[in-house]
């Protein structure tokens, strides 16, 4: 078994600041140091790998300080890990909880959409407009985007047909179609109008 040498602040800080036995610095701060902070992300809706990866990113930050001289042992080695273990997982839920509302919005924005291409590639006089704003999509979202509007295809179907791993991987790819017909029409109004006109006259 592994014999890690124990510090106290003073010479844990002192180590980490002249860069000396670092790899042995660290691998006290992680004997003494991970169960403690990884038991408060799990406990604020954390999983276990979401803790290990705060408490890597804690411990960067930490050594980082401390070798900028932003941490001269003021307070405690732990209590001060606490604090950077404590703030970098808040912000990390702040960034998902931002990701999340994206996420609505965009999905949101992803139904008018779907219910928009619909209706202009069901339409048989704007077919033709629809091949061809589909082409500039390339091939791959082309045959998605019709098969599952014109064709009616279930993505159980569109997967047998083409060759993906399963519906979800369908599913993200269809996504992305939808993503990049939605910046296309946002960066050309003309072709935004094509698609405008191609819906009324197809309806």
């Amino acid at each position: 078994m592994e014999v890690i040498k124990n510090y106290d602040d003073e010479e844990l800080l002192r180590s980490i600041r002249d860069e000396i036995n670092m790899d042995e610095a660290i691998k006290y701060l992680y004997k003494n140091y991970f169960n403690g902070l990884s038991i408060y992300v799990q406990q604020h809706d954390g999983s276990r790998q979401d803790a290990e990866d705060i408490f890597q990113e804690t411990i960067v930050a930490f050594i980082q300080l401390v070798q900028q001289s932003k941490f001269r042992g003021e307070a405690s080695v732990k209590t001060f890990l606490f604090a950077i273990n404590k703030n970098t997982w808040l912000n990390e839920l702040k960034r998902r909880s931002r990701a999340q509302v994206r996420e609505a919005k965009f999905e949101t924005a992803r139904e008018v959409v779907d219910e928009g291409i619909h209706n202009y590639i069901t339409g048989r006089e704007a077919r033709k407009q629809v091949l061809n704003i589909m082409d500039k999509l390339g091939e791959g979202c082309k045959k998605i985007l019709l098969a599952f509007y014109y064709e009616n295809l279930s993505m159980k179907e569109i997967v047998n047909t083409m060759n993906y791993e399963n519906d979800q991987v369908l599913r993200n790819k269809k996504y992305k179609c939808l993503k990049q017909l939605e910046q296309m029409l946002t960066a050309d109004p003309a072709l935004a109008k094509t698609l405008k006109d191609a819906l009324q006259n197809g309806q």
